[in-house]
């Protein structure tokens, strides 16, 4: 009878090892799929073969997700995406996103035991929050040209966003795309080319129903993490609020450059966080907000 006991527990432990070496092989097979077509690169059909072929049954959203991804002209921007996923989901894919940070390394670790400390480690949901709309709307912006999102309306409250933190980073993760869309127009270009700039603000989404700027919810508490790889960690607020203020401060400059667009500059001023001092400390750009402000006011 202990001998059947016995066999029995070294069976169960050996299906058991079986499966993690199963769910760690795949996981890394996700990884580098998402490293080689993340960019422009376009997936053959091999590689959905792939990713049908990824067999930890825990993993199938994780793969449908990085699957969107690399896919071009996906459905990332559709409400099924969008949607924050289960928490299991969540962690897979901020080990995916990890493990391919690590891949690209001149010397990187070992998969096995990345995995296996990214596992066992207690991560932020914040973080996790962060890491999935990264991947998601870099996903958009990557795979979807021209860009034109003109047509969208993110309707915050829908994506199962617990509190006011997690729905300002998925704000701030959006924002980040459509900043990075215009900045080459007004920081490389010389001068700047305000034209192509204007064209692009104008296939911004809509959060809400409203312009993009008429989001105010950042009143969140600030908290901390690695923002970006092998930086350490950071303020949160400051990295992508500052970020934020450069967008609006260059939209408000492109409506600067014809009288017709006043009003809409006036627009952009009063109904943003343009006028919110309280946020200035987070922007790089402190000085030139608050004489902003101050001209407002003295021209009111």
């Amino acid at each position: 009878m202990k001998r059947t006991i016995l066999s029995a527990i070294i069976t169960l432990l050996c299906l058991s090892g079986v499966k993690a070496n199963d769910l760690n092989t795949d996981l890394v097979e996700l990884a580098k799929i998402y490293r080689n077509f993340m960019f422009r690169n376009s997936p053959t059909e091999s590689t959905y073969r792939q990713l049908e072929g990824i067999k930890s049954a825990e993993l199938a959203n994780s793969a449908r997700f990085i699957k969107e991804t690399i896919t071009g002209k996906n459905r990332l921007a559709e409400t099924e995406f969008l949607r924050v996923p289960d928490e299991e989901t969540l962690k897979f894919v901020y080990i995916i996103r990890r493990i391919n940070w690590n891949i690209r390394e001149e010397k990187p670790r070992d998969n096995t035991a990345l995995i296996a400390e990214l596992t066992e480690k207690d991560i932020p949901r914040y973080e996790l929050i962060d890491s999935y709309y990264d991947m998601l709307f870099s996903g958009v912006g990557n795979k979807n040209q021209p860009f034109n999102l003109s047509g969208t309306n993110f309707t915050v409250s829908d994506y199962n966003l617990q509190d006011d933190t997690e729905k300002g980073i998925f704000f701030l993760k959006a924002m980040e795309l459509c900043g990075t869309v215009i900045w080459g127009y007004m920081n490389i270009v010389n001068p700047p080319n305000h034209k192509a700039a204007l064209e692009n603000i104008e296939k911004y989404p809509r959060f809400n129903g409203q312009p993009y700027f008429q989001y105010l919810d950042f009143g969140f508490p600030d908290f901390e993490m690695e923002v970006e790889e092998g930086k350490g960690m950071e303020s949160y607020k400051a990295y992508y609020i500052n970020k934020y203020y450069d967008t609006l401060l260059s939209h408000l400059a492109v409506l600067g450059q014809k009288k017709k667009d006043k009003e809409r500059r006036r627009d952009l001023m009063l109904g943003s966080i343009l006028k919110e001092k309280n946020y200035y400390g987070y922007s790089r750009r402190r000085s030139e907000l608050e004489a902003l402000f101050t001209t407002v006011e003295g021209n009111s």
